[in-house]
């Protein structure tokens, strides 16, 4: 038998998920010219969950080890602190305590590398251990996954690893191997260069839960035990069959157990296995399980894993019913912005107290595992509406975020700066390893490369959009689509050249582009060859446009142009096909003229997809604003007079008469203006006005006949530039039209309403008079 110990809880957060790393001998710390050499100083990663090169950054100084605090922590900062720890970068770093809260001392505030120093010593901060922070402000590191060459480690103080990074299920029953996502088998941790088995003696629902949760399952099952014991015997082949009968029939090889942990205990709402207590085998722990046996886990999955039909129908009938959370403008599965509804409207969560356990809640109530992630400070992009949830405080266990307290708040309490986000664990469907680019300048470019059975090959490029090219970038994992390519001659750097996939249509949700519409096996390619192949350029960040919605219904007015002011208006084609027709110079066309304002709350500017080599040169506008321009996109957004069944009685459309910054939040500075030729776009935070008394701003209304319609406005309609969200750049009104005026009210963003009221919107049965209320 193996020896094992026990270990004290406060011990064994730190020992589980700490690297130990003192300064090598091959990265001597140097004192700057204005700095004492002081004590040495040693530097450890901590924290759960995550994995070697990462984590919460802890200093050793006069003799007791702390943290450091993320006020004005840079990816400098983060350099100079991999250096330390024997990486040769840093790719990025982390705030608010992202790998848990640390205890004891915080050594260092306000750290500000220029990141080339050789110690943090030499970076300025405001002292050692003067700091107003607390330990919910931890900074962590996230470093490249590359060691400096000769680095020793001189000062480690464990030399066995003591901690859970990586946990899978190994699925035991023949078949099973093969099915995605994998929600049965035998939990199994990383350990050294294979994988060991944990002692299920102890084991119980609450620790299969944890798991579950790692593995992106909402929740747990009951396993049949009995069955695993079976595969754990040695007994004859033909005998383990019999015993199991037909209705299964496990794997035939034998694997020698390898039991690492014993006596795991979780309380179920932890988002990582080593959050929880347990013990590990020391030495030859081969045979210490006595009259246990591995460890096995059945998992249930959300409704978008859900394999059988048997499953999805309880889904289903599960939600029955509108959901009441939901999350915007993330770029994969089970990561967004979290928005809740409340009084039919639905709003943001300010991040105050906001923390993996909430997060979690939102994520399984989702149909997803565990939190990875609790993101705060907008990280997936700005809402719109109320902030209707502020220090939600959860205690793990909640079905529903609503059943945790919260507080309700004022507007004065938070912003949308402030909106709440998580990045929820989803099960493993190996979508990846069935698209790769080729021949892109960098791993997030290039020509899309699909498996098709066993074979590789090219995608058509007819009809190829940035709806397609979202779903793509999606599936590779490298985030939003900047651009839609259907030329990709200049990245003809694969010997693939046969197509394999045509016709592909996606709604933009997909996973995979396998779950878009396409032609199957009777390909079908206008373009044939590896020119015309599809490519992709991803980003890890997207603009995001919407209305402000409140404007549109102020500064709603009819006016009766004559035709001699509207010859330019006639050029650009926004007035109706019967103006053709009319007496020009006589006569005159009924416009309803409104203010737009273009606010984009993303967390990339929003750049018009043709170069300015294509932009088209108008001088025809005589404009308040803008004068004399240049078109950079031939439709920035469509206008509709809509009757309540959806017939389009009126429509018009605007160019980008050109795409600036009007006027911006506080601390953001405009980047673009169309004077001289500059550089057009919407910076983040920023917002592009269109007065109602710009030419084009209009609807052509002469032809409409009173009555109760529905005004839309739809933003960025054919997807020419991508965006993080296109479910919000509709907006909606209501208005009442007697053949004289009109009266528009209820506006607002298309997705912003529940079902009910969006529902009671459309069938709108008018106004009796001009009474709005």
């Amino acid at each position: 038998m193996g020896s094992c110990s026990m270990w004290a809880w406060p011990e064994l957060l730190v020992l589980l998920s700490s690297v130990w790393l003192g300064v090598g001998s091959a990265q001597p710390t140097l004192p700057g010219p204005t700095h004492s050499p002081g004590p040495q100083l040693k530097f450890r990663l901590a924290g759960y969950p995550r994995k070697h090169n990462e984590g919460r950054v802890e200093v050793f100084y006069n003799d007791e080890w702390g943290t450091i605090c993320d006020d004005d922590f840079t990816l400098a900062n983060a350099h100079v602190l991999c250096r330390h720890l024997g990486f040769v970068a840093a790719t990025g770093w982390a705030h608010s305590a992202k790998y848990g809260k640390g205890i004891g001392r915080i050594w260092l505030d306000n750290v500000n590398c220029a990141g080339g120093e050789k110690s943090i010593r030499d970076c300025k901060h405001r002292g050692w251990g003067n700091s107003d922070c607390s330990h919910e402000e931890d900074a962590g590191v996230i470093c490249k996954d590359e060691r400096i060459a000769g680095f020793k480690d001189s000062n480690i103080i464990e030399t066995e690893q003591s901690h859970v990074e990586e946990v899978r299920l190994r699925p035991v029953v023949s078949g099973a191997r093969k099915q995605l996502p994998v929600t049965e088998g035998i939990v199994e941790v990383r350990y050294k260069d294979g994988w060991a088995q944990i002692c299920d003696e102890g084991w119980d629902s609450q620790n299969s839960r944890v798991v579950c949760g790692m593995m992106g399952f909402p929740a747990e099952k009951k396993v049949n035990r009995n069955f695993y014991k079976l595969a754990s015997k040695s007994q004859p082949k033909q005998k383990r069959r019999e015993d199991v009968g037909s209705k299964k029939r496990l794997f035939t090889e034998r694997q020698q157990l390898n039991y690492r942990l014993h006596s795991v205990s979780c309380t179920g709402t932890e988002v990582h296995l080593s959050m929880c207590a347990f013990e590990f085998y020391r030495g030859n722990a081969s045979a210490t399980c006595g009259a246990g046996m591995p460890a096995v886990v059945s998992c249930v999955p959300g409704p978008l894993f859900a394999t059988g039909n048997a499953h999805k129908k309880k889904q289903r009938h599960q939600q029955q019913g509108q959901p009441r959370i939901r999350l915007k403008g993330g770029a994969k599965v089970g990561e967004g912005r979290v928005e809740v509804l409340k009084s039919n409207e639905w709003g943001t969560i300010c991040d105050d107290r906001w923390n993996l356990l909430s997060a979690s809640v939102v994520c399984r109530e989702l149909g997803f595992g565990s939190a990875k992630e609790a993101l705060t400070g907008a990280r997936m992009g700005q809402g719109t509406g109320p902030v209707h949830m502020n220090e939600v405080q959860c205690l793990g266990t909640e079905k529903s975020l609503w059943s945790c307290p919260f507080k309700n708040i004022t507007q004065e309490d938070c912003k949308h700066t402030e909106d709440a986000a998580v990045r929820c664990n989803v099960p493993y469907m190996g979508y990846e390893n069935l698209i790769r680019l080729a021949g892109g300048r960098t791993a997030s470019e290039g020509r899309v490369e699909v498996k098709r059975g066993s074979k590789w090959g090219t995608v058509c490029s007819d009809g190829w959009t940035t709806k397609e090219a979202m779903v793509a970038c999606r599936q590779l994992g490298l985030g939003y689509s900047l651009h839609a390519v259907t030329e990709t001659w200049y990245w003809d750097a694969s010997n693939v050249t046969e197509m394999v996939l045509s016709g592909v249509k996606c709604a933009g949700h997909e996973m995979s582009l396998s779950h878009c519409q396409h032609h199957g096996t009777s390909l079908n390619c206008r373009n044939t060859g590896t020119r015309f192949a599809a490519g992709v350029i991803c980003s890890e960040t997207a603009s995001d446009l919407l209305l402000h919605a409140p404007l549109v219904q102020e500064t709603a007015y009819i006016e009766d142009r004559p035709l001699h002011m509207l010859y330019c208006a006639a050029e650009e084609n926004c007035l109706s096909s019967s103006a053709r027709l009319a007496n020009w110079p006589y006569g005159h066309r009924r416009l309803l003229r409104f203010s737009s304002q273009i606010h984009n709350n993303g967390r990339a500017d929003f750049r018009p997809k043709a170069g300015r080599h294509s932009w088209v040169w108008h001088e025809c506008h005589r404009c308040v604003r803008r004068g004399r321009h240049y078109h950079s996109m031939d439709i920035f957004t469509h206008y509709d007079i809509l009757t309540p069944n959806g017939t389009k009685v009126a429509e018009g459309h605007k160019a980008s008469f050109c795409l600036e910054d009007t006027e911006c939040e506080e601390d953001v500075a405009k980047r673009y203006e169309c004077a001289n030729f500059g550089e057009q776009g919407i910076t983040v935070g920023c917002w592009d006005l269109y007065r109602h008394d710009i030419d084009c701003q209009w609807i052509d209304i002469t032809d409409v006949k009173p009555g109760n319609y529905i005004l839309q406005v739809v933003i960025n309609p054919n997807f020419e530039v991508a965006e993080s969200d296109f479910t919000n750049n509709a907006m909606k009104c209501n208005c009442k039209y007697d053949g004289h005026r009109i009266w528009v009210h209820s506006c607002h963003i298309g997705d912003a309403l529940s079902e009910e009221a969006s529902k009671r919107f459309e069938q709108y049965p008018g106004q009796l008079n001009n009474q709005i209320s």
